[in-house]
């Protein structure tokens, strides 16, 4: 890590004096892993070297090598039912003990079950479904799919996105820390104006008028740039949960189809129920041509991913488009069934839609009380708090961000932070009142510690 500001911005650091009082306060045995750990891994930004050691998970808890638990509302946004769900964890088990692996050229029962059950959650029910051992492949996946159903190579995607860690999904990624030094990056990416209904270019409060001006923006790139294929973005922004207006994506459907692009949504992290619609686009009323999905489609227990493609697209048999040594991954396609199973039966977007709407109620008291809080942002339990120095100037309040960070984890609540002063939560769709409850109050202690800390944001910032 260089300490650069661009760097400091994406993300909580794993460098810095605060990291370190926190990494001296761990137990000897902790720290005693966390050095075995830097010392055999890579390292790199927001990973190695790491600042905890776990040893269990289950439900919303992460339990440390101290036995101290903490509230998991980071989670990679990946434990929609949470960690150790024990009808994904039985359906995975039972899988494995009768047909680990589907080789290539067979399917099975569970493979077609599987894509059926992810068919059967859109809105049309009129997709097509390839399965990837990652999101970012995935992503990679429905670029391909984009360059051969248009013979356009060129998308559009958004600046400050983030769609995996592989060379295609950094070039069509706009955060600045996964493409530093990897240039050159693929051909033909091309960036735009994401929505931000809180910091825009143009200084505007109306969510229709910053809509207006980006699609605005999109629309002149199509029309200058020529021969594009595609359009990708992530319908709710996960870092910072950004939420544009229906209006916006009436509009981006329309422009889609006038020239002729295939529009990708990235609900990897977002999808899955967390917005309070199983898929996150059905919020607004349209479906795109390609769905691209992760995370917690293992139930939080497995890697696995997957893209659904319009039934029309489904033309490439003189191409191999996914070929992965699990493209019809038996375990993987057991934890989707139970995922799904799970998610309806214990009726987790109803308790999704009410958690939010008491969380929203929380976060609206703490608005009150904290100037620091300068905005805060909520679609189901995606979650975002804006750390200010001043409201009016809307500057982002990063070392208060750190240190309430590290104050809320000292009492048991984890999450991330994102853009260097955004506080982003993402709880699992089986979190309780009494859990958020909990959550809020440790943030609002831990803003009231840190604030009498002291910040030199300057300083911090050079």
């Amino acid at each position: 890590m260089d300490g650069s500001l661009e760097l400091k911005r994406e993300g909580d650091v794993n460098s810095g004096g605060l990291r370190a009082a926190w990494l001296e306060q761990l137990s000897a045995e902790s720290r005693l892993v966390l050095g075995f750990d830097e010392a055999v891994f890579m390292k790199q930004a927001m990973s190695t070297p790491c600042m905890n050691v776990i040893v269990d998970a289950e439900g919303c808890y992460i339990t440390d090598q101290s036995g101290k638990r903490y509230l998991d509302f980071h989670g990679n946004s990946l434990h929609q039912v949470g960690y150790k769900n024990a009808v994904v964890l039985e359906a995975v088990k039972k899988q494995l003990s009768t047909l680990p692996f589907i080789p290539r050229r067979y399917t099975a029962d569970i493979a077609v079950q599987a894509a059926q059950a992810l068919v059967d959650k859109t809105t049309s029910g009129d997709f097509r479904v390839l399965f990837t051992p990652s999101g970012t492949a995935a992503v990679g996946l429905a670029l391909k799919i984009a360059r051969k159903m248009t013979g356009r190579y060129k998308v559009i995607s958004m600046w400050e996105s983030f769609h995996g860690a592989g060379l295609d999904a950094i070039s069509a990624g706009g955060e600045y820390a996964f493409s530093k030094d990897m240039g050159p990056l693929l051909a033909g990416c091309i960036k735009a104006i994401p929505y931000n209904g809180y910091r825009n270019l143009i200084g505007s409060d109306c969510p229709q008028t910053i809509a207006d001006f980006c699609l605005d923006y999109i629309e002149y790139i199509i029309r200058q740039e020529g021969d594009i294929g595609a359009l990708l973005l992530e319908p709710i922004r996960a870092t910072d949960t950004h939420v544009p207006p229906p209006a916006f994506f009436r509009r981006l459907r329309q422009l889609c189809d006038r020239y002729g692009l295939l529009l990708i949504f990235d609900e990897i992290p977002t999808a899955l129920g967390r917005s309070g619609a199983f898929y996150v686009h059905q919020l607004f009323g349209i479906e795109p041509d390609i769905l691209v999905l992760g995370k917690g489609l293992g139930g939080a227990v497995l890697p696995q991913a997957a893209v659904l493609t319009r039934a029309r697209y489904d033309c490439a048999r003189d191409v191999s488009l996914g070929h992965y040594t699990h493209e019809k991954p038996a375990a993987g396609c057991a934890a989707i069934c139970a995922l799904i199973q799970y998610i309806d039966e214990q009726h987790l977007l109803a308790n999704c839609r009410l958690q939010s709407a008491f969380a929203a109620q929380c976060a609206a008291e703490l608005y009150q009380k904290f100037s620091c809080i300068g905005d805060y942002r909520i679609a189901g339990l995606l979650i975002s708090f804006e750390i200010v120095q001043d409201r009016a100037t809307k500057a982002g309040a990063a070392l208060l961000a750190e240190r309430i960070l590290y104050e809320c984890l000292k009492r048991g609540l984890s999450f991330k932070v994102s853009s260097g002063s955004c506080m982003t939560w993402h709880p699992p769709l089986i979190v309780s009142r009494e859990q958020l409850t909990t959550a809020f109050d440790i943030f609002a202690e831990a803003i009231a510690v840190a604030e009498q800390s002291g910040t030199d944001e300057a300083e911090y910032e050079t």
